[in-house]
């Protein structure tokens, strides 16, 4: 399998344990130029980058942590250990690399000097495991082309990352639409194939699980408002509208309503209708259409408490902490 010289790996993860040698192995199979950053792991996870000769950076856990913070240390590290990468991937601990992506990653870049970012499809190692898995491969599944953003796995230019600075190490999650926002402002384009990347292993089999991973979302969403909403574009203006609308504002003026007027009671069926427009919108989902479509509406609960805890913690001036759904 063909090594490349100018592409480099940046994997992060704590205490990934099996799924992390997995996910070093899967990129060694194509650059020896690999960056673990490991923030505070207590299992072998630094060991057994350092047996596969990876350079490892371990983050000082006394710095609050977050993903963007350890994505910016590893791509600096890269370039300081390899002055002469042009690509740097980046990858979660969680993900394991399909062997077919890199190359085609590569030659895509190569080809396309005008496009900073290329990513594929993360495709989910169990989504018969639970319903959780499957509603995580069904948002994996975005469509090929021209896109506003990557997820956490992406092979990028390092001159234009380096040209924005990077990811913004305060946005406890949601940093890679924000860079891609700050990207595509500066002229970047992103591009995604039609083809698999990587295999991703969410481990998600909790109610609680999965309540926390929404949770977690609409913090984001709320976050990147927050510093780009007012922009030409808007950055996550409509997500926050909706998710103010459905799980805050209509459910308060349907407990009004309930009260105030005799029938006010049938003013919740708006839920419902919802719940079969959504499901109607997603027939080539089969059977995985009704539990999407109601889980689609129950996030919004969870995305609304991720909304009013960012305005709690800009209120109260607290340290913002990410939120962990594993």
């Amino acid at each position: 399998m063909q090594q490349y010289l100018d592409t480099g790996f940046v994997v992060i993860g704590r205490n990934e344990g099996a799924r992390l040698i997995t996910c070093l192995d899967s990129a060694l199979k194509h650059s020896n130029l690999i960056i673990y950053v490991d923030s505070g792991s207590d299992d072998d996870s630094v060991a057994e980058a350092k047996a596969r000769g990876c350079h490892v950076v371990e983050l000082d856990m006394s710095v609050p942590f977050t993903a963007a913070r350890a994505r910016n240390e590893g791509w600096q590290a890269l370039l300081a250990q390899w002055p002469q990468v042009k690509y740097v991937h980046f990858i979660d601990g969680d993900c394991e690399l399909i062997d077919s992506w890199v190359p085609q990653a590569v030659t895509f870049l190569n080809d396309h000097a005008e496009y900073a970012v290329v990513c594929g499809r993360r495709v989910e190692k169990r989504p018969q495991d639970s319903l959780f898995n499957a509603l995580c491969d069904v948002e994996w599944n975005t469509p090929p082309g021209d896109a506003k953003s990557c997820g956490g796995d992406a092979l990028i230019r390092l001159s234009a990352l380096q040209e924005i600075g990077g990811y913004d190490p305060n946005f406890i999650a949601g940093e890679e639409p924000e860079m891609c926002f700050r990207l595509r402002q500066a002229g970047g384009k992103i591009y995604r194939l039609d083809a698999d990347m990587t295999l991703h292993d969410a481990a998600m089999t909790r109610w609680k699980q999965w309540w926390k991973r929404n949770k977690r979302a609409g913090y984001a969403y709320t976050l990147g408002y927050d510093k780009h909403g007012h922009s030409p574009e808007a950055f996550k203006k409509s997500e926050v509208r909706r998710i103010v609308f459905w799980g805050g504002a209509l459910p308060l003026f349907l407990l009004v309503v309930s009260v105030v007027l005799p029938y006010g009671l049938l003013a919740w069926a708006l839920y419902p209708l919802q719940y079969f427009r959504l499901k109607r919108s997603r027939k080539d989902l089969g059977k995985l259409a009704a539990p999407w479509a109601a889980c689609n509406i129950l996030g919004k609960f969870a995305e609304m408490q991720g909304v009013a805890s960012f305005y709690y913690d800009r209120l109260t001036k607290r340290q913002m902490k990410i939120i962990e759904y594993k």
